[in-house]
């Protein structure tokens, strides 16, 4: 049986409009029944402790959609609910997601009283045209203005996300947002590249042969041109697509990376919890009715060992510091990483995708420079692997 989560995550579905790019569960913001969502969640908040009570939550990270779209009562009354049935360490990481524009100083200082200790702007690019072009509503005025905001009521722990292989977007384009992003000063930077989801716009697009986008090899150039510019400027390349300051990493995060259990709470949310992952209804009115009776459900099933094998490695090796032998063995106590994938980790080796690091007794596997360029293969070789 898995512990008890420590972190929980929510999600808030409401947007100002949708980004030509974006696949997540969010809806236009105009005529929802926002109060009557939140109502929900509060709802799913009450039955979810029931069945499995929380003991401490070390992390909480609010996603969305955009979540700072809530009125500053409405998000008061929301950070509140998550107070009322999740009892929070006196350390814990409180994420919030932001879009740039959407962060006056009432709302931020709603934010902050109601516990929030850490904001991830969505910023994508310092280039106006290219924020146009992805279907973003702010501009790079908005991201400074936002940024003083956050600082006038105290935050001091906030990251910035940018992306990469936009259309139009060059080496030197990317080079001066990367530029303008560094001299925020910021803590903790997210970088990624573009992907093309089934139902989004960039996707009808791609098929109609209308997007043009950077090619693969310009994509490797500024991911690897990402990697020397901010670690140069001294923050830690903690995982494929994060950077942050020592000790400011995100720790909601990695309760992913570590495939340790997490609820999660909202429409269309993803949870892990008792060896069980569940994906809730979507949609905003079908998960506030279903709410009403039960935990709003869409799908639930057991993760059998080797599956949650499986996911220790995918999502583990992630992570720069890779994997250990001994943080194996400690969420599967029968086994050992080397009896299980020692031989798909000796062709990995062998393909210099992979490097093993003897340290104190232990023993750490990662990817290598090469390996971070073709994740996705090295990833799916451990699927793959039965």
């Amino acid at each position: 049986m898995q512990p008890i989560p420590e972190a929980l995550y929510i999600h808030i579905p409401f947007c100002t409009n949708k980004c030509h790019y974006c696949d997540f569960t969010s809806y236009i913001l105009k005529g929802q029944p926002v109060d009557e969502y939140l109502d929900a969640l509060e709802l799913e908040m009450r039955l979810t402790t029931e069945q499995w009570k929380p003991k401490q939550i070390k992390t909480v990270f609010v996603g969305g959609g955009t979540p700072t779209v809530l009125t500053p009562p409405q998000m008061e009354k929301f950070l509140s609910s998550v107070r009322r049935w999740f009892p929070l360490a006196d350390d814990v990481e409180f994420s919030m997601e932001a879009n740039p524009g959407t962060t006056d100083r009432d709302k931020l200082q709603a934010m902050k009283d109601g516990g929030v200790n850490r904001i991830s702007f969505g910023v994508q690019s310092f280039d106006n045209e290219l924020l146009k072009r992805i279907g973003r509503i702010h501009e790079v005025d908005d991201v400074y203005r936002s940024l003083e905001n956050a600082r006038a009521v105290g935050f001091t722990n906030m990251s910035i996300d940018l992306m990469f292989g936009l259309p139009g977007q060059t080496v030197e384009l990317l080079d001066e947002s990367v530029q303008k992003a560094l001299e925020l000063d910021l803590p903790h930077y997210s970088l990624y590249s573009l992907k093309i989801e089934e139902n989004t716009l960039f996707h009808r697009l791609y098929e109609r042969n209308e997007l043009v986008l950077p090619p693969e090899e310009d994509e490797y150039k500024m991911y690897l041109h990402l990697i020397d510019r901010i670690t140069e400027a001294g923050y830690k390349h903690y995982e494929i697509s994060n950077f942050a300051k020592p000790g400011y990493e995100s720790r909601h995060n990695s309760t992913y990376w570590r495939n340790e259990p997490y609820y999660g709470l909202g429409t269309g949310a993803h949870g892990y919890v008792n060896r069980q992952r569940h994906m809730n209804i979507k949609g905003v009115q079908p998960y506030i009715d279903a709410c009403k009776s039960k935990l709003p459900r869409l799908e639930q099933y057991d993760i059998s060992e080797q599956e949650a094998k499986e996911d220790f490695m995918m999502v583990g090796l992630r992570l720069l510091d890779g994997v250990t032998a001994s943080r194996y063995s400690e969420q599967f106590p029968q086994s050992t990483l080397e009896a299980d994938f020692g031989e798909m980790i000796e062709r990995q080796i062998k393909q210099g995708l992979m490097e093993r690091i003897p340290a104190d007794q232990d023993t750490i596997y990662r990817l290598t420079k090469q390996g971070l360029l073709l994740g996705n293969e090295v990833f799916a070789a451990f699927l793959a692997d039965e």
